[in-house]
């Protein structure tokens, strides 16, 4: 099952407005020195934070399968996007105070989180530009 997000610009901005899966909206904007408006994050900042949260949320699913009280638990993401090769730093807190073997274990569901993990391997990307055909469906393939 692939997953799709569309992206609309906003005329006279560089602002996107996002659908993801038809279901979810959001926005992503340049800050005013790179000529946007800043009134969003950009799709840098969102690469980071859908690497927190993927990381959070693998962590608390699998803590959830072994009754591990957590608590609360948060991941920070500190993403350098202008290093070569890009640089990713990732801090994992939990609430509550964990063993070492645990601590250890956490660490390890954190680094199979899916999107780290697609950053990691091999991702084909494909482009294919089209005449303008805003406001048409997609054709479907045969």
């Amino acid at each position: 099952m692939s997953l799709v997000a569309t992206s609309h610009s906003t005329p006279g901005s560089l602002r996107q407005d996002v659908v993801v899966d038809g279901r979810f909206h959001l926005a992503t904007d340049e800050p005013a020195r790179l000529g946007g408006d800043d009134s969003a994050p950009s799709p840098h900042e969102l690469l980071a934070a859908a690497i927190a949260a993927c990381v959070s949320t693998n962590i608390l699913m699998y803590a959830r399968t072994k009754g591990w009280e957590l608590g609360a638990v948060e991941a920070e993401v500190d993403y350098d996007p202008h290093a070569t090769p890009r640089t990713c730093a990732i801090v994992v807190r939990t609430e509550r105070p964990l063993d070492a073997a645990r601590l250890a274990r956490i660490g390890k569901v954190a680094a199979t989180c899916p999107v780290r993990r697609a950053l990691e391997g091999a991702v084909v990307f494909t482009e294919r530009v089209e005449p303008a055909s805003l406001g048409r469906p997609p054709a479907r393939a045969a």
